[in-house]
Parts: structure tokens; sequence; C-alpha cells
């Protein structure tokens, strides 16, 4: 009997490294156990419906038509942007397609950071726990952006969890591919430190809005943050996130959360539905976020 690959995928004897995937955490995650390049075409989902389809390595002309697909999120986002097309071609090669359903922890606090993840389509959450089982959200990535870049530069451990929390599909690079590719690639790794400085700053507003802000400078500030991939569109943006979600991230009661969304919405600020606000008017909101502490929304 061939053996298993994570989540109960049938791993080929052909398959080209056998010892890739280590066996899953506790948390249900999963880790790369070698870093080397490694194709996974063949495998078949058996159980959960989790699924993994390597980039073709030795048919330049079907990795390109993979790329001109999906993989077309990874030249899409700016730090890829501006690769030759030799050295784009070669980083699709590393790239390792998954798809995930919701609730799939994908990393878990503490994991080693062996890998660089890119969202395809979907949502992915970046969350905290405490040990009495309080949550907080730290973050929420879409399509187009990526993340896992803190503990993949730096080799040590993953800083927070990491979970599906949408059914998404991910593009997955290894490190020990991905840190040789940067060297190579000097733009690309001031890309990267850009990346880190803007990072950093966002978390430093959120520290700050904590701190500062009372709960409607904070939740129009979460609502505007998590609106920012739609700011060329006019009118209506919407956001998929419940209120427990939302709760999460700014650190007040659900209660609370319901309670001032209403008082928006009589407004026509925003508009409620089921699992996602939408947002009417993001002026108003950002004069709350801009007034601090002295408004009480």
């Amino acid at each position: 009997m061939p053996p298993e690959g994570p989540a109960g995928l049938t791993r080929p004897h052909s398959w080209r490294r056998p010892d890739a995937w280590r066996n899953r955490g506790p948390e249900g995650g999963f880790r790369l156990k070698s870093p080397a390049p490694l194709t996974t075409e063949g495998l078949r989902p058996r159980g959960p419906p989790w699924s993994s389809t390597g980039v073709p390595q030795d048919n330049k002309g079907e990795a390109r038509g993979f790329a001109s697909g999906k993989l077309s999120v990874l030249r899409k986002h700016p730090y890829f942007a501006d690769l030759e097309p030799e050295a784009f071609d070669q980083l699709c090669r590393y790239a390792k397609h998954v798809t995930l359903k919701r609730g799939t922890a994908i990393a878990s606090k503490g994991d080693p950071g062996t890998s660089l993840f890119a969202v395809i389509s979907g949502t992915v959450k970046i969350s905290v726990s405490s040990p009495d089982g309080r949550n907080a959200i730290l973050n929420l990535i879409g399509p187009g952006e990526i993340f896992g870049e803190v503990a993949l530069l730096d080799g040590l451990s993953r800083t927070a969890d990491v979970t599906a929390n949408t059914n998404c599909e991910l593009f997955i690079i290894d490190r020990r591919d991905f840190i040789p590719f940067v060297r190579s690639q000097p733009a690309l790794a001031m890309k990267f430190i850009e990346l880190l400085c803007t990072r950093l700053r966002r978390t430093s507003d959120q520290v700050e809005q904590v701190i500062l802000q009372n709960l409607p400078g904070r939740l129009a500030s979460a609502l505007l943050r998590l609106t920012e991939r739609h700011k060329e569109a006019q009118g209506e943006r919407t956001i998929a996130i419940t209120q427990q979600e939302l709760s999460e991230m700014v650190g007040m009661t659900r209660e609370s959360i319901n309670k001032q969304l209403r008082v928006w919405a009589g407004r026509s600020w925003v508009r409620l539905e089921h699992g996602a606000i939408v947002v009417l008017k993001p002026e108003p909101l950002q004069a709350l976020v801009e007034a601090g502490s002295d408004d009480d929304g």
C-alpha cells in the first residue's frame, strides 16, 4: 500500500520526494519537512477534501500554461511583478498548489517557518489565543496577498496560528528554494524589506488604536483597513467577515460590535448582511478614526 501524505493524501511511489511531508501536528496543520524542490503530481485526496498540485517542472510549456492561470497571482503581486521572465519561470517551478476547506489549520504558533504562502482565492486568518481560550485576530489575508514571510526569512518559528477562514487556494514556496532565489534577486530582497516595514507599521497602528482609541474609532479603523484592497473601487465595499471575527480583531465583545454597527447602519454608513458587512460611506468612518477617542460614534 502506498504511503500517505498530509491529511490522507495517497502518495504514489513515483513522487520524487517520499520524505517531504512530516506528520500532521496536533492542531491539524502541516509542515514541509524538507525544503528542497518537489513535485506532487498525481496526488489524489483520500478522506478530507485537501489536494495538492505541483507545477510541472520538466515541461516548460506546461509550467507557463499553469503560470498564465492561477500563478498569475504571483506575477500581479507588486513584489514579483518586476521579475525578469526567466526568474519568474523559476519561481513558478517552486510553487506548489493546495486547496483547503474552511477551518483547516495551515500552521500553528511555534511551528518551524519552512514555507512562504500566497493566497489565490478565499481568506486566511492569522490569530493568537490565550491559555484560557480567548482569541485575537491579527489579520485576514485575501487573494493576491502573501504571508509567512517573517519566519521564512529569519528561519525561526511561526509567530501566530494560521487557519483557512474560508475555502481557499494557496501556493506554497519552500524556504530552501526561496532563500537562494531571493539572494539571486537583490531587487526582490529590497521588496521584502519594504513588506516587513509595512507590516511593522500596521502592527504599530493596531497597538496605538487598542491603547488610545475608543470602540467606534477602533471598529471604524478595522473596517477601513479591511477595505484597503478595494480602495480603487467606487461605491460599496463588501467585507466577508462575521461580527464575532470583528470582535476578536478590535478586542471588544460581539454585543458591543453589534450595537455600534446597528447605529452606523441606521445612518446608512454600513449595511449588515449574513456573514458580511458592506461599507457604504467610508468618509464618516475615516472621520471617526481621525477624531481618536473624542467622538462617541
